[in-house]
């Protein structure tokens, strides 16, 4: 499905973030009489259109404006330190690392507005919707409950990651004619406003069955009821309130195939993989090209989590050169002792069973396969096992679960200098994960994977954590092993007993990390365990307070909104 491009509408988006600032004076003569549904839509093509606009725009806010990184970086799973001078940037990525962050930091107003962009798109689009007679556009009225409801799941979902992010946002419902942003809502406001949007699109929204090949990109009942997994695990942060029971209710639905029919993939690269687009694991997901759309293939999220000329190793080099912007934060210091904390430590969380398949290091097989999902040690060329991918600083790289200045030194070889923190690495500091695959320029499937936004897996654990809170060891461990049984050959002895008894609050937040490694939920999963502020791993040490559980407002979007209150703490 080609979506339209999110540019095209920018102009217009912008100016109405300044007219809820009170800024555009004249928003009423030029850029509204351009999107009203009486120029704008006139055919159903138009419609179709005006329905998509906003989903391209919600693909590009899984990495853009800072997206991926906000949640990543403060948690105990990935790293930017500065690399013998790069990376070092003012301090930007050590203020993530130590929560640190001011309203100064671009991201914290960039996430704000590319969010609240895609609310406004979807806001716009649905009010268009919602005015038309859809026989005067060859429209069944069907088709236009299923829009509405798509676009109200989609503001929902963008909804969401601003109220985890920021938690006191406004509730925008109206757009055309407004000047003025909506004050702050309270956390409760917000919660039941997301439930209630959710609740009230499910019904009007097709299952992944009923849109065929088509379903990749597009919200569905499991996809909507998936989103209120996500926002009843999580109501204990959002607004004190346990709602376990009724996110184990949603989950058990969603397994009873109460929105259609899903499966696990057999394999575990396979949600990833090229095929994905089509898989009964991708609950809701953004379709991918090489030639078009493919947001999960930038330097904002897994293009720069690599060694500088990775591109040689994957055979890839389409997209130029890789760069070392983010690396597994390391699990042993320069002794190869491994750190003692209890969180954090992600290569060594993935060792702790170590027949597990993903463990292989990353290589592409040729006929668009792989195995593995880690580059770590020497890096062949793809096309010459003699030649290994170097620094640009010159040594040949040797990457390891560690942090230090190691430059040439060989493996096995201690260095004198025993420092290790974020403003003290090189090149070799690090493992670097590949969650999806980078298969060679050669490869007619290169960079086509879809981006998995929701996958079946999340919902087994979404539900083996309410099991687990609620006493369950058992019926948490089977869960967990539906999921874990493609990571490891037939029998292992890795898989949880029937009864449940490995599992603990640690192990339980070490398995969310190994199955959704990089997947832009660390923060959020540390945050509702109660470690985010209080946890130890590598060189970050407990904070002392949990403002930071939240992100400030950034002083860009106060110049714009002086009206808006700023968030505690900061």
């Amino acid at each position: 499905m080609k979506l339209i491009n999110k540019y095209k509408y920018t102009i217009a988006i912008s100016c109405f973030i300044m007219a809820f600032s009170n800024s555009c004076t004249k928003l009423d003569e030029t850029l509204y009489d351009r999107i009203t549904s009486a120029n704008f839509l006139q055919t159903k093509d138009d419609v179709v259109r005006d329905f998509l606009r906003a989903f391209e725009h919600g693909y590009w806010t899984i990495q853009g404006g800072g997206n991926f990184y906000a949640q990543e970086l403060p948690s105990d799973e990935l790293m930017t330190p500065n690399r013998e001078g790069d990376w070092f940037d003012g301090g930007l990525y050590q203020r993530l690392h130590y929560h640190t962050w001011t309203i100064q930091d671009n991201y914290t107003s960039d996430m704000w507005t590319g969010l609240f962009q895609g609310i406004s798109l979807a806001t716009n689009s649905l009010e268009d919707i919602q005015a038309i007679d859809p026989a005067k556009f060859n429209l069944a009225e069907a088709e236009k409950a299923d829009y509405v409801a798509e676009l109200k799941t989609l503001r929902a979902w963008f909804n969401l990651r601003a109220f985890d992010l920021y938690r006191n946002i406004p509730i925008v419902t109206k757009i055309k004619g407004e000047g003025t942003m909506p004050p702050q809502a309270t956390p409760q406001e917000v919660f039941d406003f997301i439930e209630k949007e959710l609740l009230d699109a499910i019904p009007g929204l097709p299952t992944r069955q009923a849109l065929g090949t088509s379903s990749i990109g597009r919200w569905t009942k499991a996809g909507a009821a998936s989103l209120l997994v996500r926002l009843y695990l999580n109501a204990k942060v959002y607004i004190g309130q346990d709602k376990f029971t009724q996110c184990a209710a949603v989950c058990q639905d969603i397994i009873n195939g109460k929105y259609g029919t899903y499966a696990l993939e057999s394999r575990w690269d396979a949600p990833f993989d090229y095929t994905n687009s089509t898989s009964p694991e991708v609950i809701f997901g953004f379709p991918g090209s090489f030639a078009l759309t493919h947001w999960q293939y930038t330097g904002d999220m897994y293009w720069w989590m690599g060694p500088h000329q990775a591109q040689n190793y994957f055979g890839f080099t389409d997209f130029g050169g890789m760069n070392t912007r983010y690396a597994l934060q390391p699990g042993r210091n320069v002794d190869s002792v491994e750190y003692p904390f209890a969180l954090g430590k992600p290569f060594v969380k993935f060792q702790k069973y170590s027949d597990d398949l993903r463990l292989k290091k990353y290589k592409n097989l040729g006929g668009s396969k792989r195995e593995g999902m880690f580059m770590y040690g020497y890096l062949p060329y793809y096309n010459n096992p003699n030649q290994f991918v170097k620094s640009n600083r010159g040594y040949t790289i040797f990457a390891r679960d560690q942090v230090g200045l190691f430059k040439a030194t060989p493996p096995g070889q201690v260095p004198a200098d025993k420092e290790s923190n974020m403003n003290h690495a090189d090149d070799n500091s690090g493992v670097w994960p590949v969650k999806y695959p980078i298969y060679p320029s050669d490869d007619p499937n290169k960079i086509t994977s879809a981006y998995a936004e929701i996958r079946y897996a999340e919902i087994y654990y979404s539900l083996a954590e309410c099991k687990y809170r609620a006493g369950d060891k058992a019926g948490a461990a089977s869960l967990l092993n539906a999921v874990r049984k493609r990571n490891y050959p037939a029998g292992s002895p890795s898989l949880y007993s029937v009864s449940g008894s490995e599992l603990n609050d640690n192990e339980m937040l070490d398995e969310w990390m190994r199955e959704f490694l990089v997947e832009r939920r660390r923060r959020t999963d540390l945050i509702r365990w109660g470690v985010f502020n209080t946890g130890t791993w590598w060189d970050k040490t407990p904070d002392p307070d949990n403002h930071t559980q939240i992100f400030p407002i950034g002083q860009a979007i106060l110049n714009l909104s002086p009206q808006l209150k700023q968030n505690p703490g900061y």
